[in-house]
């Protein structure tokens, strides 16, 4: 194995994150017909509030409030209705990228396998449990519970000393957002893999070490050597 340890991020890198029929669904239970227009509005609210806080802006409560504070309002009821009724809808909705379940499965047993999230704990667990991946992964790092975001160096450092302080130059961490993900393995000294499913170009200033275009191309690379 190239890795001695293999760090994935969760959403849109092992399981696929549609926000937009997660929305839909829960929306409906409130009689309301949630569209896409009301999507791109939710999302052009809701983009900056995640990168204030991977930024470390804001925190986590403060996201979940805001996000959903002009729906709370017109729906009367409380944000924290609205955020666990989202969770608990888009784990129902939620499925593994194509080519997940094989790749876990065959690094299984040949290296140590984390994964480091920005997600919320409640979610993230549950998904696991419900891929068959409760003990799976060691550590399961959330920014949740951490109380700091990717692409911030803590929450790596977190997870390293969680791992034992292992050697920087044998651990791959391996995610779909260039701003999040790779710059901050970067910023941690790991090696880095970006899951580039739309063949983007990196953004300035953020140089992975790999790229791949798929979980399949991923798990052939890590089992050539």
């Amino acid at each position: 194995m190239r890795y001695d340890w293999i760090l994935f991020d969760a959403d849109d890198t092992l399981f696929h994150f549609d926000a937009f029929t997660g929305l839909k669904r829960m929306f409906t239970r409130f009689d309301v017909h949630f569209d896409e227009q009301a999507f791109v509005h939710f999302q052009t609210q809701s983009e900056p509030l995640w990168v204030a806080y991977q930024n470390g802006d804001i925190g986590a409560a403060e996201l979940r409030h805001r996000r959903f504070a002009p729906w709370a309002e017109r729906l009367t009821v409380t944000t924290d209705h609205l955020n666990d009724m989202f969770m608990s809808t888009m784990v129902e909705v939620c499925s593994l990228l194509p080519g997940a379940g094989d790749l876990i499965a065959s690094l299984q047993g040949k290296a140590h396998l984390g994964i480091i999230t920005n997600g919320f704990a409640s979610m993230q667990q549950a998904r696991l449990q419900r891929a068959g991946w409760q003990h799976t992964f060691s550590p399961l790092v959330i920014s949740e519970e951490v109380g700091v975001a990717k692409p911030h160096k803590d929450i790596f450092e977190h997870a390293l000393a969680l791992m034992g302080q292992p050697d920087r130059e044998r651990v791959l961490m391996v995610g779909d957002n260039p701003h999040s993900d790779i710059l901050g393995g970067l910023n941690a000294g790991l090696h880095t893999c970006w899951l580039n499913t739309q063949g983007a170009p990196a953004p300035k200033g953020i140089t992975p070490h790999h790229q791949v275009a798929s979980l399949s191309q991923l798990q052939e690379w890590l089992l050539e050597a």
